[in-house]
């Protein structure tokens, strides 16, 4: 089976360190899963989530120039989350939030300036 970037392969734990855990692929071929793509959540202790010999799925999200394999387990269910419904893009709250900001900016200037006795106030 070819490895490339992007594929799900079912793989076994066959080793944990402190920053991630080694899984074997098909094929013979090992690769990595860092700590920080083994779950959504924060990770402190990778023994906490696996175990030696665990058969897992994972995703191919790296391979280096070294012949390297990162893994993810936490990515290979991405694909299947769907968009929430109704939901807002970012450009679009981020124009409210501008729109927003500049009122209240113009707002606290007209306030700072009542405040002052305004433009022209007839103070030297």
């Amino acid at each position: 089976m070819s490895i490339s970037i992007g594929t799900i392969l079912d793989g076994v734990v066959t080793g944990i360190t402190p920053f991630g855990a080694f899984v074997k692929l098909p094929g013979g071929a090992t690769g990595l899963v860092h700590i920080s793509e083994v779950a959504d959540t924060y990770v402190k202790d990778v023994n906490e989530y696996l175990k030696e010999k665990d058969k897992i799925k994972v995703k191919v999200i790296n391979i280096d120039s070294k012949g390297k394999i990162g893994l993810s387990i936490k990515r290979v269910n991405e694909t299947k989350r769907k968009p929430v419904k109704n939901s807002v893009s970012f450009e679009d709250k981020l124009a409210k939030f501008m729109k927003e900001s500049d009122e209240k900016l113009q707002e606290f200037r007209r306030s700072t300036d009542a405040k002052r006795g305004g433009r022209g106030s007839g103070r030297y």
